[in-house]
């Protein structure tokens, strides 16, 4: 196996996810264009050099369906260039996709590849897919529950309450509001733009730097009605009987925000970048997939996480920062929990709580956030990592160049 590369990433701001988010009037094929544009004009490759673009997007309908990645890549460099595959691993895509080049890279089967990311969740709303996650038929078969009955039974189960769960939401604001301060996303941050050249968003439209546990304390929770009223909290007790009450305390403030976005990354071998007079930022040194029980299945980052590290024969420690998705806040606390993580290598400058989650562009822009802090701070490894629907969980190592 050859070293697989990562020579750029970039990414459109985060738009709040609503009709009256910036985001809201930009076609998700032209928040993918922009990043695909970009990266192409910061590094100079034609089009004809690209031998693939992998994309992430878990809401594949409507203005998101027909293999967006091909049609973006017509719209942002035209001709016959750029084939494109679009992918779902669902919250995981956008980092399955980087994982995806990485291996075709590593095989031998391309030189260079572009991956990333894309959701609108705004115009194309979560769930609007359909599929048997919805059917409650297959949830009691099955035994799988909507993502914040999972978050408030690990709450549960490992004592958080919801005091706890509020101030890691809080610091991650906070850090998220010094990190915007110090332009610490100039690097990789693609403004998105109208038609005539006008800006409609250049800087991420999420974060409230200005929260505090008093504030978010006003919240009601938001999933207690859906475990109580639809059974759900019964359906998690038959599997967990020494559960005799599940604590609803995940809400909006102490969750991932929903958002429109689109991430990129350059992914090539040493001879690609030679031969078109790039210089790798950082190579991929180790990946894993994980599996857990799908009524818990926001704990994958940590099987996956721990299979990464053991194949780039590294341990928790040898990791300099860590790029951990705020799916639920619960997920980065159990996260420090079981890996021994301090909380100053998590999410340095805030989290998908901050800055929300555009479900297929996360993982490619998490991943793109690392490298830009390890370059920041002169460090050398990084650790991405994202809870998967349907319990699962996917990890990227990264070490600079």
């Amino acid at each position: 196996m050859s070293d697989a590369y990562v020579f750029d990433a970039c990414r459109t701001p985060r738009g709040r996810g609503k009709d009256t988010g910036a985001l809201y009037t930009v076609r998700p094929i032209d928040l993918l264009a922009t990043v695909l544009t970009a990266l192409r004009d910061r590094n100079g490759f034609a089009p004809a050099d690209v031998e693939d673009v992998v994309v992430g997007c878990v809401t594949q309908t409507g203005e998101q369906g027909t293999c967006i990645a091909r049609m973006a890549a017509l719209q942002a460099w035209g001709g016959l260039e750029g084939p494109g595959v679009t992918l779902n691993r669902f919250c995981g895509s956008g980092l399955e996709a980087v994982n995806h080049a990485a291996a075709m890279v590593g095989a031998g089967f391309a030189d260079l590849v572009v991956a990333g990311g894309v959701e609108s969740m705004s115009r194309v709303p979560m769930g609007s897919d359909g599929g048997s996650m919805f059917d409650p038929d297959f949830q009691w078969r099955v035994g799988s529950v909507p993502q914040g009955i999972s978050a408030d039974l690990i709450a549960t189960l490992r004592g958080y309450s919801r005091a706890d769960l509020d101030g890691f939401a809080v610091e991650t604001q906070r850090r998220a509001g010094l990190a915007l301060a110090r332009d610490a996303f100039k690097r990789s941050l693609v403004p998105v733009k109208d038609r005539n050249g006008l800006t409609i968003l250049a800087v991420d439209e999420h974060p409230r730097p200005d929260a505090t546990v008093a504030s978010l304390s006003q919240l009601q929770a938001s999933f207690a009605m859906l475990g109580t009223q639809f059974g759900l909290d019964a359906l998690v007790r038959r599997a967990y009987p020494a559960v005799d009450r599940i604590e609803h305390v995940h809400h909006a403030g102490n969750a991932s925000g929903i958002v429109d976005g689109a991430a990129a990354v350059l992914v090539g071998s040493k001879a690609a970048g030679e031969k078109l007079g790039l210089k790798p930022r950082a190579r991929i040194r180790g990946v894993g997939l994980a599996v857990s029980e799908p009524l818990i299945m926001l704990y994958g980052p940590m099987p996956a996480s721990r299979k990464a590290l053991a194949r780039a024969g590294m341990t928790p420690a040898d990791i300099d920062l860590y790029e951990v998705n705020e799916a639920f806040a619960c997920v980065p606390l159990a996260f420090m929990d079981d890996l021994g993580v301090p909380r100053e290598k998590i999410n340095v400058n805030g989290g998908s709580i901050a800055f929300g989650h555009p479900l297929g562009a996360t993982g490619a822009m998490i991943l793109n956030t690392a490298l830009d802090e390890l370059e920041a701070r002169g460090q050398s490894t990084a650790l991405a990592t994202l809870c998967i629907g349907g319990g699962m969980g996917i990890a990227t190592i990264l070490e600079r160049v």
